[in-house]
């Protein structure tokens, strides 16, 4: 029951379970959470990324990527790809479970909650204002910086390096998400619109799939320029 990919299924599902959990909290109607705003959010992702390593790494995974962008920049840093599509598989994967789970456990208050772009929320991402090449770019810009700081992490004691990681997306949200809501993560955007296009969720509209190529795209191409950055600062 120990190996990469059930370590990065596992891990990511946690990280979606807890991270739009929150999200979740905030916006569902009757939850005694509603309107705890922004910091909330923020600080709520900032701690399953954290808890996402550390079950990620006990599953048998100690890269714990979580998240496509850092497997592709990592990728493109080490010139290795054996293990990109297995990891990549297993991060949407598990964003589609940890989404489910958020749905199943929130159940009563999706047919309280009228406002079906509340309910995409708690799943994936939207701009705040529609402009495909400004969102994009935040979003490349976002996963650029994560995977910059991520390149400099062997600097940092293993034991440390969770909380690192944890206080870099905390940051990343609450100096950069207001644009987009800070995807930078594929997995964690697509996997979760998947199960929200499949779920039963009580009174949901569309899924939006006509903005669903940015926050897939984005930290893509800022993962691999990322990639590329620290292969050449040899961090």
């Amino acid at each position: 029951m120990h190996s990469a990919f059930l370590g990065e299924l596992i891990g990511t599902a946690v990280l979606i379970y807890l991270g739009n959990g929150v999200v979740a909290n905030v916006l569902l109607k009757h939850s005694k959470g509603e309107n705890a705003g922004w910091m909330v959010i923020t600080t709520g992702w900032a701690m399953a990324v954290t808890i996402g390593i550390f079950v990620s790494t006990a599953f048998g995974s100690p890269a714990a990527h979580l998240n496509p962008a850092v497997t592709v920049a990592m990728a493109c840093k080490f010139g290795d790809w054996s293990n990109a599509g297995s990891f990549i598989l297993a991060q949407i994967l598990g964003g589609i479970i940890g989404a489910t789970l958020v749905w199943i456990h929130y159940h009563p208050h999706w047919e309280k909650t009228e406002d079906a772009g509340l309910k995409l929320a708690c799943f994936s991402t939207s701009p705040a204002i529609n402009k495909p090449m400004a969102n994009l770019m935040s979003e490349l810009l976002g996963t650029l910086l994560l995977i910059i700081v991520l390149g400099a992490l062997p600097s940092v004691p293993n034991q440390l390096g969770p909380y690192v990681v944890g206080l870099l997306v905390w940051a990343i949200g609450l100096s950069l998400g207001g644009t987009t809501g800070y995807a930078i993560n594929p997995a964690r955007d697509l996997g979760p619109r998947i199960a929200h296009a499949i779920l039963p969720i009580a009174g949901k509209g569309g899924s939006d799939w006509q903005y669903a190529w940015v926050p897939v795209a984005g930290p893509i191409i800022g993962a691999i320029i990322g990639g590329l950055v620290i292969a050449q600062l040899s961090f």
